[in-house]
């Protein structure tokens, strides 16, 4: 599987619908939608640079009820196209001037995931050498080189004075006091080669302890080292507030912080400890901030995508006015408006346009209809797809299709224990037929239903698991009916318990 961006810009519509085949089941117009979605973005970039910017993306509706897999679809999407990703939910947003988060935050949260998405990209790419020169540093507090300030061959102590005695550190089969110097006879010169020979030795026992540090024959060893602080701000610096308050009292103590001069900071821990935070300075120092905030910016103004799920609850009631104001309902949508259709949002890493920004839509759309938003709204979201509901057959291919199947899961899971679990077919269709009874039954959740299934089904074996080693669990029809039957014959018990 491709999963850079780079690579996927190479792929077709139909590979990626292949692709998506290997963890959604079904829903084959969303996935052809989302993919030509997807390969525009490519295509967008190929094409003269005066046209370029007149090419928007064209934002997607998906109307289907819970559980059917419309949020999957966009997280996989993002992950093969290495793009940053932002789910919200349209409810919890309030019109501007109330209590609530404002829409633009969903703009700098999308902002936070590329640059931090990046830094991770960059941060692999300087691993290695971040990692050596940790060691380094490790090495430099174990054997300090010659004519340091440091005593040779001790870790320094607290609880020593500077005029102790060295703490020698007692490497197994390495000596690592130095020899102590000729004294020259009166009259006599002294010897040259005296200083390089203790060098030469300070070599070789380094070494020696290097390729113990790199085995992790030292890792319980403490050592006391200086790491860089900037002081940070006790608390709020304004008190508190909720919504866009809290956003800006933030960004105010952010920005306090980072005036705030850097200290230098004494720690005592040990060598598995300290390695870590010594990687995530050298890691600090190797990369150019700066260059990573730019390639998130343009990532996510060129390839950025938010989810924006329950966009029915902000649908009108319907029927006229006489509701008072409806601040998390038409105002909203007033508010997401520019965004979708492409504003600039100020964010702590500089402005950003959301004109080249995908928006997918999102809700079940049982009470109200696309039709009740705003026509404005509406017409920001060109292609509609419905999703259908899941069925038995359905079920019974989730269970055992995707690359991530439950069934895989479960192996998986109580294979660490040596218990084996096998799955048969009238197993299988015995879990399907369960979860689409219950969601007949009850309130129809879509696949979810098999997360709560599967779980009763194993409460017993995944509790006794540990005493259980070497056993082997056979999932038939009937394992499965002895741990249902009488929670879905008994349609109140169920509504509880599954």
């Amino acid at each position: 599987m491709r999963a850079s961006g780079q690579d996927i810009e190479g792929l077709t519509p139909r590979e990626i619908v292949a692709e998506l085949d290997k963890y959604i089941i079904g829903q084959e117009r969303a996935k052809r939608m989302v993919a030509i979605a997807l390969r525009n973005r490519a295509r967008r970039k190929l094409i003269r640079e005066d046209l370029r910017d007149e090419v928007t993306p064209k934002n997607i509706l998906m109307i289907g009820p819970t559980g059917v897999g419309k949020t999957e679809i966009s997280r996989r999407l993002s992950r093969l196209a290495g793009a940053p990703f932002l789910k919200v939910e349209a409810s919890k947003y309030t019109e501007v001037g109330y209590v609530g988060r404002d829409v633009e935050s969903m703009v700098r949260d999308l902002m936070e995931i590329g640059v931090k998405m990046v830094r991770d990209e960059r941060r692999a790419e300087v691993l290695e050498r971040a990692t050596e020169r940790a060691n380094e540093r490790l090495l430099d507090l174990l054997l300090p080189p010659p004519g340091s300030s440091r005593q040779t061959g001790r870790i320094p102590s607290r609880s020593s004075p500077a005029s102790s005695s060295p703490q020698p550190l007692g490497f197994p089969g390495i000596r690592t006091q130095p020899a102590q110097p000729h004294a020259p006879a009166e009259g006599e010169e002294p010897e040259g080669d005296e200083s390089q020979m203790g060098e030469e030795r300070w070599r070789r026992t380094r070494e020696k302890i290097r390729k113990g540090l790199v085995a992790g024959a030292f890792e319980e060893r403490e050592v006391e080292f200086t790491v860089s602080h900037r002081s940070g701000v006790q608390g709020n610096v304004v008190g508190f507030g909720l919504g866009t308050e809290a956003e800006m009292m933030k960004q105010v103590q952010e920005m306090v912080e980072r005036m705030m001069p850097q200290r230098s900071v004494e720690k005592r821990l040990q060598i598995r400890h300290a390695r870590q935070i010594l990687i995530d300075e050298e890691v600090d120092r190797l990369l150019d901030m700066d260059k990573v905030v730019m390639e998130a910016l343009d990532r996510v103004q060129q390839s950025g995508i938010i989810f924006i799920d329950e966009i029915d609850k902000i649908a009108g009631r319907g029927g006229g006015g006489g509701h008072g104001p409806d601040v998390s309902r038409e105002g909203v949508q007033r508010d997401i408006l520019p965004i979708i259709e492409g504003s600039s949002v100020a964010t702590k890493y500089g402005v950003i346009s959301t004109e080249h920004i995908l928006f997918i839509g999102s809700g079940a759309f049982h009470v109200a209809k696309p039709s009740d938003l705003i026509p404005e709204l509406q017409g920001r979201f060109p292609l509609r797809v419905e999703l259908d509901a899941l069925g038995k057959k359905e079920f019974r291919r989730i269970l055992v299709e995707p690359d991530n199947a439950l069934t895989k899961q479960y192996q998986a899971l109580l294979e660490t224990e040596g218990v084996q679990v096998i799955f048969t077919e009238d197993g299988v269709e015995q879990l399907a037929e369960s979860a689409h009874e219950v969601n007949s039954q009850t309130e129809n959740i879509g696949a979810r239903r098999l997360y709560t299934v599967m779980e009763k089904v194993f409460e017993e074996v995944s509790f006794d698991a540990s005493e259980m080693r070497g056993a082997r669990v056979v999932v038939d029809r009937e394992f499965v009916n002895g741990r249902l039957a009488d929670i879905i014959q008994n349609e109140d018990l169920s509504k509880f318990i599954l």
